[in-house]
């Protein structure tokens, strides 16, 4: 008989590595404090305009196809090919705390990588102690993520369902639905998650930005609101 062939799994170890450390930093135990923001949500709640599923599902969809989630997803894209700039990442941030929300994980994410992980970023002189520049964390989990040998697309549909997760966490948190409504919720946005994945990976990197101004207003608004349970 003719010897049987072994598979080869080099590949499958490659990948399931790397998907096993994709999974741990998007994990919401990885400790960069994404649940102490809500991105502006909170505010949103407060004034009644995001009150039930349905208005929490319309804000989560519209923030990942047109405003943090989607200007979240073209710099992680950008960093993982190697194009991205943290510099950029928070110059792009409407609000000071949408900036605190960015530069404050990524500050976290490099440093806890970089200390847990042997295969992470090279994050930039703040993330090693250089309080005068910043650590973008899309940008930051883009480097990780090309490093670690995982997808773009897995990388970004991970990402986007784990910032849209973050975000319907806030609204049960804040009173606005009930954990099943959440998981209704995750599984209504699977289709838009697919798209926004879809279109970063073959959008013109010169179309760059975000448009969602209620969201920029309500961010401002969170920043002197009385009572506050989020960061943002």
């Amino acid at each position: 008989m003719p010897a049987t062939r072994r598979p080869s799994i080099t590949m499958t170890r490659t990948t399931n590595a790397g998907l096993y450390r994709l999974f741990a930093w998007l994990s919401p135990g990885f400790p960069i404090g994404a649940f102490s923001y809500s991105h502006g949500l909170e505010a949103e709640v407060e004034a009644g305009r995001v009150h039930d599923r349905a208005t929490l599902e319309r804000w989560i969809t519209a923030t990942i196809r047109h405003g943090g989630g989607r200007l979240d997803a073209d710099l992680l894209r950008d960093a993982y090919r190697g194009e991205g700039s943290h510099e950029r990442g928070l110059a792009y941030r409407a609000t000071a705390e949408l900036l605190l929300e960015s530069s404050a994980q990524g500050t976290a994410f490099a440093a806890t990588v970089r200390a847990a992980w042997a295969a992470g970023p090279h994050p930039p002189a703040a993330a090693r102690g250089d309080a005068s520049a910043g650590v973008c964390h899309t940008v930051a989990l883009g480097q990780a993520a090309a490093g670690a040998g995982v997808t773009l697309e897995d990388t970004l549909t991970l990402y986007l369902q784990s910032f849209a997760a973050n975000l319907m966490s806030a609204g049960l948190r804040l009173g606005v639905i009930g954990q099943t409504d959440g998981q209704r919720i995750l599984a209504a946005l699977e289709p838009a998650i697919a798209e926004a994945v879809a279109a970063s990976i073959t959008r013109d990197p010169e179309d760059f930005g975000a448009s969602t101004f209620a969201a920029d207003i309500a961010s401002m608004v969170h920043e002197t609101q009385y009572s506050r349970l989020f960061r943002s």
